[in-house]
């Protein structure tokens, strides 16, 4: 994976070839970026390119019997130079002796170290298909079902045993660790590590938040942030990656929050599916009465999570076109079914009464993200929706 090959975060991109090409590396970077950023991949294509340059000897034997001689520096090539070098194709491949990986894993039998040597396979697979994938992607990925993944005190020994040794044939080696949130206090053995690694070894963390990695890890990190990416990034990544139809790539781009992984997703379910659970919902909500609301609500119950989070997303963003075009007027550029039904929902709801249902979808996605129960969580919602449009008021707490 090239520098090139990641989806926006242009000034950072020309920030970390500028410290490799300036010779500024730290010993230890923390990458954290929000999910969908692209702080993993951003981070692997980073690590690959400082394993793929060309190293040097401290000395070359004369091939007659002479004094050794100092060899000339290691050329410091850019990006694109280093395609061609075989030490890149290993790299690229997850392969490279100096290029090593630490990740949240399971224990698949008893007796069994919890290490992330034992995925490794299952993880060059994940990296090459879902790049801006997250932990439940992942843990889905390797079917550990209910078990919690970590990394565990056994992946702590095993990466101070791993960076003990002299690089293969880089002048650097790299260890990328992917969420050190789900290190606990076993962590503090890697601490002396990182403070005072060995020579030419390089870490290079990434998280998702710096709020759960303990203290004593982040402070001895040099921090690296990496911001939502742009409507424009993930809107021409979904016309250039993806082959998707422009009007419908605008559309998913504005409803993704800055997170390409959930624009996927987006691309994943019918726009025409959701409109039609919306209706449904609401003339539940507000006409039909409790039994055609408890038989929505079952329905919904037994989609799966992903699928939930889809549906109160869109529904979100169906309420935020709603209050646009309330404001803007009729003349915002929307697809047609869409404007259909917000001004359907304009006529029932004000522009207060819309921005309170958004308040209350954007903690349903965060409850549901914490495994909330599917049933209730929908019934309460249909009871505050009815305060909210019918009374004009609000608002339950």
């Amino acid at each position: 994976m090239l520098l090139s090959d990641v989806i926006g975060q242009e000034k950072l991109k020309q920030q970390l070839v500028d410290m490799v090409q300036h010779k500024r590396l730290s010993h230890a970077m923390l990458f954290v970026g929000p999910e969908g950023s692209g702080a993993l991949p951003l981070a692997i294509a980073f690590a690959q390119y400082i394993v793929s340059m060309p190293s040097s000897s401290d000395a070359v034997p004369d091939l007659f019997g002479g004094p050794a001689v100092a060899a000339a520096p290691a050329a410091v090539l850019s990006p694109s130079e280093i395609v061609s070098l075989p030490s890149y194709h290993r790299a690229s491949q997850l392969m490279h002796p100096d290029l090593h990986f630490s990740f949240p894993a399971i224990t698949e039998k008893p007796g069994q170290k919890n290490i992330s040597a034992n995925f490794i396979e299952e993880w060059r697979e994940f990296i090459n298909g879902y790049p801006y994938g997250n932990v439940f992607d992942w843990l889905q990925f390797i079917k550990a079902e209910n078990k919690q993944g970590n990394i565990s005190a056994d992946e702590c020994s095993e990466i101070i045993k791993k960076l003990s040794f002299k690089s293969f044939e880089s002048t650097y080696k790299v260890l990328v660790m992917w969420m050190p949130e789900y290190l606990g206090k076993e962590g503090n053995k890697l601490l002396k590590l990182i403070e005072e690694p060995p020579d030419n070894t390089i870490f290079i963390l990434v998280a998702g938040s710096e709020e759960n990695i303990l203290p004593t890890i982040q402070s001895r990190c040099q921090m690296i942030r990496v911001p939502r990416l742009s409507k424009m990034e993930i809107e021409n990544a979904l016309i250039e990656k993806g082959q998707i139809e422009p009007t419908k790539a605008a559309q998913v781009a504005s409803m993704s929050d800055g997170n390409y992984r959930e624009a996927l997703h987006l691309l994943q379910h019918s726009d025409a599916d959701f409109l039609s659970q919306i209706r449904e919902w609401l003339n539940a909500i507000l006409k039909n009465g409790p039994v055609a609301q408890m038989k929505w609500v079952d329905d919904m119950s037994k989609m799966g999570r992903e699928p939930q989070k889809q549906f109160l997303k869109y529904f979100n963003h169906l309420l935020e076109q709603s209050i646009r075009l309330k404001i803007l007027g009729a003349d915002l550029p929307l697809d047609p079914d869409l404007k259909d039904f917000a001004l359907r929902i304009n006529k029932i709801a004000g522009v207060g009464q819309m921005e309170a249902m958004i308040e209350e979808l954007d903690k349903a996605v965060y409850y549901i993200e914490r495994n909330a129960n599917a049933k209730m969580l929908f019934m309460a919602m249909g009871i505050k929706f009815y305060h909210i449009i019918q009374n004009k008021t609000l608002i339950l707490n």
